[in-house]
Formats: structure tokens, C-alpha cells, sequence
């Protein structure tokens, strides 16, 4: 059974060298019912819109077991959120999810994979600064991306609900499919 195991939220925008000067990658958990809508979970934010945000990428999602990976990596735990991601799941391959793929999450929530992450500078620098040299590639390369959703049915949810894909289109691509490396 795939499951939520957090609902995560920026905790606070975070001096970037970046073209924007802030990130809002700096996610965590939040506790209870957190409401979903249009765009994104409740309280969170996109400081760099251009690239992150909107309907189509109103939602990010990465898997437990892709983030336990990394964590015998680079030899540290790895929290939910650290990904920047809005929802950390267990028990589905997020790798493997086809665009157009809808996924209900509790009661009513319903969202609809749109595309893979590609992996930028802000996230290098989030993740390891200079002591993970080469990081955009490195993830990249592993192909353990996790995928953007937009919310076809806004509502609440709230970690421990239980994910279940309610449609898969057979022959549209996967995330990893339509995935094109940062050169």
C-alpha cells in the first residue's frame, strides 16, 4: 500500500546566490490536516516562480525509499522536505509514474503527474554547498527524480493517508522518459 508519510510546507525563505537572492526550499513537516489546493500545499511558496510553482508544478513529490538512497550516499538522514519536496511517500515508485498518471491521496485530494524535477544549482547548494561537487549531474544521473503533480481536486490531507493511483494512461511516457539531464 503507498502511502503519505509527510505533508511538508517552506519553513522560511533562505539567502540563494541565485539570480532570485532567496530559496524556498527550506521544507518541513507540518502536523494534521494540511489543505491542497490550485496551487500547492497551504503555506507553502515558491520564491523563484519562473522555474517552480504554478498549476503545473504546484505539487512535488519524493519517495522514502529514493531519499533513503541518498542517505547511504552521502552517509546522513535526510528528512522529509530536505528535497524541497511538498509530499514524501512509501510504498510506490514515483520514478515510474506516467505523465498524466492521476493519484487520489486520502478521501478527495486528487493530483495529476505533469513531469519529472530537473535539478538546478538552488538545489545543489541546498543539499551539499561545495562538499557535493558535480550534485546536479550525480542526481540526475541516478534517475531518482520524483515527479511535479497539478491538483485536479483540491481538499485536505494529512500524513499517514493512503495513495492510490486511480489512473494510468498505458501509453503516455514516464517521468524518467520525458527527462532531459541539466547539461
Amino acid at each position: 500500500m503507498a502511502t503519505l508519510l509527510a505533508v511538508c510546507a517552506v519553513v522560511r525563505l533562505r539567502p540563494d546566490a541565485g539570480s532570485v537572492g532567496v530559496t524556498a526550499i527550506d521544507k518541513r513537516a507540518v502536523d494534521g490536516d494540511v489543505r491542497i489546493g490550485r496551487y500547492g500545499v497551504y503555506a507553502d511558496v515558491q520564491a523563484d516562480r519562473k522555474h517552480h510553482g504554478g498549476p503545473d508544478k504546484a505539487v512535488y513529490a519524493y519517495a522514502q525509499e529514493d531519499a533513503d538512497f541518498w542517505a547511504r550516499e552521502l552517509d546522513r538522514e535526510l528528512r522529509p522536505g530536505v528535497f524541497g519536496e511538498n509530499l514524501r511517500t512509501t510504498g510506490m515508485d514515483v520514478n515510474a509514474a506516467r505523465v498524466g498518471e492521476r493519484w487520489r491521496i486520502g478521501r478527495r485530494v486528487e493530483l495529476e503527474v505533469t513531469m519529472p524535477r530537473t535539478p538546478c544549482q538552488t538545489f545543489a547548494r541546498w543539499i551539499g554547498g561545495e562538499h557535493e561537487r558535480g550534485w546536479v549531474k550525480r542526481f540526475a544521473a541516478a534517475r531518482r527524480l520524483g515527479p511535479y503533480l497539478r491538483v485536479v481536486t483540491p481538499g485536505t490531507v494529512r500524513a499517514g493517508d493512503e495513495i492510490v493511483v486511480v489512473d494510468r494512461p498505458a501509453d503516455a511516457p514516464t517521468i524518467l522518459d520525458v527527462f532531459r539531464a541539466p547539461a
